[in-house]
């Protein structure tokens, strides 16, 4: 870090001090310092905190007071000079500079299985195909967020397996990478009291926490007592001040609980601080395709979703229908990519096919491999950003980019062909484009006649 950068990170350090002593009269403060620094960029999203900050009627007032109030400082310090900071500011701008010089994908964030093991076996799962024996070394986690640094990434995010069954080595990797975020996808029953005070030490890991639901959709799926086991965790994470979201995956089976204003309102109340909303995805020899949303409930989530967040304190995500926001699939290291238990580096968490193994290629050379360059050379998939992913709203093309480049399936248990898996996508495609076209068109009205 320059010592440019070093006197922003003092900057933000010495804010959040001064603003811990008066929050109400002293938030504005820090956007004043976020609008010195900025340099111009994330204009929008200043302009929404700073009016969240200010306006008593604002759905995210309190909201915002909240990580002042009930959240441990140490950690709410360490989290904002991580992310907005090391990844928003100085890791975007090294990786716009790399994506030009090399002429394709840069990640902003990088999602890793540090083990394929689980002591869930939740219905639908592609992780469960992996099977309970590969790990990423220590050792080779380590070098992924060294390489990753090196090309600006601060963001690193935990998948499986339940990544939980290796948290001693987890937190050793907080601290020795301190100036990075962790996410971790985690179904939580792992999460105990030890665990708890050494994430309060780190300051820098965050657990989203999978719910389906109520507990008969959680427990039918991921089997009986998980949900209490899941809500005794959050009650632990909130008496210990720490920062916690929720990771929902809707199908045609939980489309009712796990959409509805009730559960999402019950979020609000178990202390989460953000939700996101994962369409299921059909991967996997054993994936059930009838869990696979019908447009009309794919369209509620949509409509559900975009309402709540604008009305209610919690912080969601709809990582499918909210790709307008982000310029369609962010795969391919276009913002994001993953590597697996094995060392394969697929272009996506949900799309298991890679021509690049870590234990192999550094990550540039990966992100310069056939595979990635396919995403990077066809991104976006389709003009229209509600239709976004090269597998579940366009398998045509999915299935072109693999033949094309010779990726393998990186499924060592069960190995899936491309047109296996695009298969079970192609009439759901067909199904969601009109509706997607529809939207897409009274949406694209919209804003011009805002203009």
């Amino acid at each position: 870090m320059n010592a440019g950068n070093t006197l922003k990170k003092l900057g933000i350090e010495k804010t959040f001090d001064y603003i811990y002593k008066d929050p109400d009269k002293h938030m504005p403060k820090m956007m004043d310092w976020a609008d010195k620094f900025a340099d111009g960029e994330f204009v929008t999203q200043r302009r929404m905190i700073r009016e969240a900050i200010t306006n008593p009627e604002h759905p995210y007032y309190e909201y915002i007071r909240r990580l002042f109030k009930e959240v441990d400082p140490n950690v709410t310090k360490t989290l904002a000079v991580n992310f907005f900071i090391n990844s928003a500011l100085v890791g975007w701008k090294k990786e716009e500079e790399l994506r030009a010089k090399y002429n394709c994908n840069i990640p902003w964030a990088i999602l890793l299985d540090p083990t394929s093991a689980c002591n869930l076996h939740c219905t639908g799962c592609w992780a469960a195909e992996y099977g309970h024996k590969l790990n990423l070394t220590y050792d080779e986690i380590d070098d992924i967020i060294r390489q990753g640094k090196e090309l600006g990434v601060y963001l690193y995010i935990y998948t499986g397996g339940e990544p939980l069954v290796r948290k001693k080595d987890l937190i050793r990797l907080c601290e020795k990478h301190s100036d990075c975020v962790f996410l971790c996808f985690t179904n939580a029953t792992l999460i105990d009291e030890e665990f708890a005070d050494e994430m309060l030490r780190v300051g820098n890991f965050v657990p989203a926490i999978s719910l389906e639901g109520f507990e008969e959709a959680t427990d039918g799926r991921r089997g009986d007592g998980v949900y209490k086991k899941v809500r005794k965790a959050m009650e632990l994470l909130r008496s210990k001040k720490l920062v916690y979201g929720i990771s929902c995956c809707y199908t045609s089976m939980n489309y009712d609980s796990i959409a509805s204003e009730e559960f999402y309102d019950s979020l609000i109340e178990m202390g989460a601080y953000f939700v996101w909303y994962f369409h299921y995805m059909p991967v996997g020899n054993d994936a059930a395709p009838e869990l696979l949303p019908t447009p009309e409930q794919r369209m509620g989530v949509y409509e559900k979703i975009r309402k709540y967040r604008a009305t209610k304190p919690l912080f969601a995500m709809d990582f499918q229908n909210d790709a307008e926001y982000v310029g369609g699939c962010i795969a391919g290291g276009h913002r994001y990519l993953h590597i697996n238990a094995n060392g394969d580096i697929d272009p996506c968490v949900f799309i298991h096919y890679s021509d690049s193994n870590i234990r192999e290629k550094s990550l540039l050379e990966t992100l310069r491999s056939p595979m990635m360059m396919a995403y990077h050379d066809n991104q976006p998939f389709n003009d229209n950003m509600l239709r976004p992913c090269p597998m579940l709203e366009n398998p045509e093309k999915l299935r072109a980019m693999v033949e094309k480049a010779g990726a393998h399936s990186t499924d060592l248990q069960s190995p899936e062909t491309a047109d296996h898996l695009c298969s079970k996508c192609d009439q759901y495609a067909r199904n969601w484009q009109p509706v997607a076209d529809k939207l897409w068109k009274e949406n694209r009205a919209k804003r011009e006649h805002k203009k």
